[in-house]
């Protein structure tokens, strides 16, 4: 099979993984009396990203060739997974946090460095092939979009988007994708090819990039931009689907039945969006393109505040829009800039360090801001109109977060275009 063609169903198995919960699973939490707990459901990815990513890349630089960690990754994620729908089917609304917390957490603490991993292998396979990263992967990267709107319009249709049956997808494309990463072209192991110190063997001698002034500056705004990144997976389902419950206005709205497939434009918008990043990068350079993906971000939220199923259901629409921009350019033209900016003795830590600064510490700290920001707002009344009101406020202060992290960027982030 053609590499491109392989490289796109890795892509697309991978994401579609993450695509089957990962909009719809704040819903389901909602429904099982855990609505105040999202944000640590949520926050649990960005907390495995502190160290799991970096760790996998460092035994995928050293130790095993990325694929077969990546299968191995996915097997364990898989596995545990399985166990989370399990015990959200068997106990039903009776699931406490402290039973169904702990197991999920260590499914994703396997599926997370999965991302990272899936970067390298792809372009490790380019590199065999001759063909340039920059200008080839976006469109490979495409089909794992692809994958993440199949899987959500999937849990969608079979009615599983407001019950724990969706993590039983989850694991089914979890199980495929740890089979088909076998078959990929062997990555490079550094290995036993030079005597090493501790720091080598340990990764640290990866952190020296911070050393140098432009990648430093890079990964802190990319612990501040990725405050964002999981704020509307966590709470978008949520807050369209039960916010304008009981209004008569919108009670015959189809997007409260199918929240999923309206939020699913969202990732047909990354689908577009990815082919325009090679263009955008050559033209305007990193530091633009991140800067154009800051300005959605403040759309996105933006749009949020000001919509509704109803006559403002085109704010909605146009805020699944401008998502494409904000995801993508910020975080396919990240890893590019990584590969482009690293040495190949620590590209997979780089990329791994990478998805710490993002789904680690700025996911983290974004989904238990935002979840305290909930609690207060919406959580803390029983009142129908009173919670939208909060949810209207919830997504204003985002969006003024984004603005202000979008001003500093401009000012302090200085790019030397190569």
């Amino acid at each position: 099979m053609n590499i491109r063609l392989r490289l796109s169903l890795l892509n697309f198995l991978l994401f579609a993984v993450w695509g089957a919960y990962l909009t719809s699973m704040g819903s389901y939490l909602h429904r099982a009396g855990m609505g105040e707990n999202i944000g640590w459901f949520y926050s649990a990815q960005g907390f495995v990203s502190l160290f799991m990513p970096a760790l996998m890349g460092v035994i995928a630089d050293r130790y095993m060739a990325a694929q077969k960690l990546l299968s191995i990754c996915q097997v364990l994620s898989a596995i545990f997974m399985c166990m989370t729908a399990w015990m959200g089917m068997t106990q039903g609304s009776e699931i406490r946090f402290e039973q169904l917390f702990p197991v999920y957490v260590l499914s994703v603490a396997f599926f997370m460095p999965s991302i990272a991993l899936g970067y390298s292998v792809s372009y490790n396979a380019l590199r065999i092939e001759k063909l340039e990263p920059v200008k080839v992967f976006p469109s490979i990267r495409m089909f794992g979009t692809f994958g993440f709107i199949c899987s959500m319009w999937m849990v969608d249709l079979l009615g599983f988007q407001h019950d724990s049956r969706q993590f039983f997808v989850s694991a089914i494309w979890g199980f495929l994708l740890a089979a088909f990463a076998l078959t990929l072209p062997a990555c490079p192991v550094m290995g036993n090819t030079s005597k090493k110190t501790l720091a080598n063997a340990l990764g640290i001698d990866s952190f020296s990039l911070f050393r140098d002034k432009q990648l430093r500056t890079f990964f802190i705004f990319s612990i501040l931009i990725g405050i964002n990144l999981q704020i509307t997976n966590g709470y978008a389902n949520t807050f369209i689907s039960t916010a304008f419950n009981g209004i008569e206005a919108y009670a015959d709205s189809f997007v409260l039945s199918h929240t999923n497939i309206l939020i699913s434009l969202s990732q047909m918008s990354e689908m577009f969006c990815i082919l325009l990043i090679p263009f955008f990068l050559r033209r305007y350079g990193i530091k633009w393109v991140i800067i154009i993906a800051m300005i959605a971000w403040v759309l996105r939220f933006a749009l949020f505040a000001l919509g509704d199923p109803g006559n403002g259901l085109w704010m909605f629409i146009l805020s699944m829009m401008v998502y494409g921009v904000a995801f993508d350019f910020f975080n396919i033209s990240g890893t590019l800039f990584i590969e482009k900016n690293t040495g190949e003795s620590v590209r997979s830590s780089a990329q791994g360090i990478y998805m710490m600064m993002t789904n680690g510490f700025g996911a983290t700290i974004g989904m238990l801001g935002a979840q305290v920001v909930v609690n207060r707002l919406v959580y803390s009344s029983n009142d129908a109109l009173t919670k939208l009101e909060g949810w209207t406020n919830a997504w204003y202060i985002f969006a003024l977060y984004a603005l202000t992290i979008t001003i500093l960027f401009i000012f302090f982030f200085k790019y030397n275009k190569k």
